[in-house]
């Protein structure tokens, strides 16, 4: 049986958990930014947007756990495994828990630029191939906004436990 299928699911769950962080990196350094923000703010922001990407990088890692759930051998891995460069990519993400790594946000920026590559890929396949799946960008949208939903979501997740433990610390002085 050919696996191009099985290669493309793995791909649009690759997408799925790190294709919107770009965008998500985008507004919020957009908004941190601005003049009225405050500083403490702005610096909070900025070095809290890799530790909601490992935290995206986390749930992938979950998920894969789970689908290779009770056979965690080498050889179910990779025969499951359809892209495993891209998948070991992806589990790079886990870095960015490091703080050495997270002090330069712009790193986690770079490291999910492959992932919005294939997004742009599909695009441009639409608009310039006359006999492009239309499905294809049907799907890539659907798994965009979900990517979308999933990074703000983990960047909000990681800003509301930054403000608890900020609040938890100062009430202990």
């Amino acid at each position: 049986m050919d696996n191009s299928f099985f290669a493309y699911l793995q791909q649009l769950e690759l997408m799925a958990f790190f294709s919107g962080y770009p965008i998500i990196y985008a507004i919020v350094m957009a908004i941190a930014g601005k003049k009225q923000v405050a500083n403490n703010f702005r610096r909070r922001t900025g070095l809290l947007l890799p530790y909601a990407y490992a935290l995206a990088g986390l749930l992938f890692l979950g998920l894969q756990l789970q689908k290779l759930y009770p056979d965690y051998s080498v050889g179910h891995i990779t025969s499951t495994l359809q892209h495993p460069w891209l998948v070991l990519w992806g589990l790079f993400s886990l870095l960015f828990f490091i703080p050495a790594l997270a002090k330069e946000p712009v790193l986690s920026l770079l490291h999910s630029l492959v992932f919005f590559f294939f997004l742009i890929k599909d695009l441009a396949l639409q608009y310039f191939a006359s006999a492009a799946d239309a499905n294809i960008l049907k799907n890539d949208m659907h798994i965009y906004t979900s990517s979308l939903i999933l990074n703000a979501s983990t960047f909000a997740l990681v800003l509301l436990m930054s403000f608890i433990y900020s609040v938890y610390k100062r009430r202990l002085r």
